[in-house]
């Protein structure tokens, strides 16, 4: 048995959940936001002086508690820190640095409890897992013990620095060391989400055990009444809140210094991969709605290759086609004939179609190069399938519309 497994975190028995310790987070922020507003900074400063109360050192990390009844601490409220006299010493930015980095670990022992109760009690659940296919909970609950696993490893990394000097610490090098394992687990994680939103509606409107036994589990004391998706959700809260806890710290570091380097490397890492994170899940959204479009869609051609990972949706709607038919050259009569069609917008290409019965589309051409925005409504003429289409033969329009919109061929397609 690894020494992370063996180890006895001295956060995480007292420690509230995520969902809850970000809350009493932001409100705590706005407090002192507001202190600092009505406050000069010399109050402040003798608010930090030590107090005279004799505090023993054995009670060290004991929380205090919140007006939400949960355990919750500040690095200046530790015993051994108020009984050092070290407050008395610092300036009121060093004792935020101490702050900004306490706040790291504190936040991440919360949010282990919180990924201990959506592993332990939710997913490894012998009632919730009999009426659950290996396929569905593997799309429900997908890397998230893998993800509490490199988060037990990381706070735990956390909690040794801390104890080696309570006084001075650091921990942006551990963040850093950290960040190649937090890639491995948090972009798997966050790129499931579409399946994971999908199959847990599934699950609630065609299984009819799941519903009442996840509401049983619900009820546990220890989710203090909070739904199964809050603990789902929190990878992709703490992936965000990590960076902004790293950028709390960058600030406040002294500029210049080794430290200020090394949580220069740490932000930009965590960076990238919140915008890594954000990437996957567009491209999966855009992938799935694709495939999706691909299902109803009947090309009465050849088959267009809709699905493709450099193609997403832009913009679809119905327009009407305006078709002008000369019907005497010498009167200069003409005959006007309307039809609905549907329009797909692509960043690539623009499908046009008609609908069918029972849902089903019907696409027989597409422009293979779309020229604007859907802003700008106008297309040149472009080639079709071998064809080309002189501009002014047909306009596209929008219902009310009064204005020439599109010029192309139809093609048809869905609702």
């Amino acid at each position: 048995m690894v020494q992370h497994e063996r180890r006895q975190s001295r956060f995480l028995l007292n420690s509230v959940l995520y969902q809850e310790y970000s809350d009493a987070a932001i409100a705590r922020e706005i407090q002192r936001q507001q202190r600092e507003d009505a406050l000069a900074e010399e109050e402040e400063e003798a608010a930090l002086a030590p107090p005279k109360t004799d505090l023993s050192p054995s009670n060290s990390f004991r929380s205090q508690r919140s007006s939400r009844g949960s355990t919750f601490a500040l690095w200046q409220d530790i015993p051994d820190v108020r009984g050092s006299g070290l407050l008395g010493t610092i300036s009121l930015q060093e004792c935020k640095l101490q702050e900004a980095k306490f706040e790291l670990i504190t936040s991440e022992a919360s949010y282990i409890h919180s990924l201990s109760i959506a592993v332990e009690h939710f997913m490894n659940s012998r009632e919730l897992n009999e009426c659950l296919g290996a396929q569905e909970k593997q799309w429900l609950f997908s890397k998230l013990p893998e993800v509490k696993d490199v988060s037990e490893r990381f706070l735990l990394e956390l909690e040794e620095r801390l104890e080696e000097n309570i006084l001075r610490f650091d921990i942006c090098d551990i963040v850093l060391r950290h960040c190649p394992a937090f890639r491995r687990v948090y972009l798997p994680y966050v790129t499931n989400q579409a399946y994971q939103e999908q199959t847990y509606q599934h699950l609630l409107c065609d299984n009819p055990k799941f519903p009442g036994i996840l509401a049983k589990l619900e009820e546990g004391p220890m989710c203090q009444r909070l739904p199964l998706t809050s603990f789902l959700i929190l990878p992709f809260q703490r992936v965000m809140r990590l960076q902004m806890l790293v950028e709390n710290i960058l600030k406040r570091t002294l500029q210049g210094s080794r430290d200020e380097a090394t949580a220069t490397k740490a932000f930009n890492q965590l960076k990238k991969l919140v915008k890594e994170c954000n990437a996957s899940v567009q491209s999966m959204k855009r992938t799935e709605e694709l495939i999706h479009l691909n299902k109803k869609i009947h090309f009465e051609s050849k088959i267009f290759p809709l699905i493709s990972q450099s193609r997403w949706l832009v913009k679809h709607g119905e327009l009407v086609e305006v078709d002008m038919q000369l019907v005497s050259t010498l009167a200069a009569k003409f005959k006007l004939s309307t039809k609905m069609v549907y329009l797909h917008l692509f960043n690539d290409c623009l499908l046009l179609s008609r609908r069918k019965e029972r849902k089903q589309v019907t696409a027989r051409e597409q422009v293979a190069e779309a020229p604007h925005s859907p802003c700008g409504r106008r297309f040149e003429p472009r080639q079709v399938r071998g064809s080309f289409w002189p501009a002014g033969e047909r306009s596209w329009r929008s219902p009310g519309d009064e204005q020439s919109g599109l010029t192309c061929q139809a093609g048809q397609a869905p609702e």
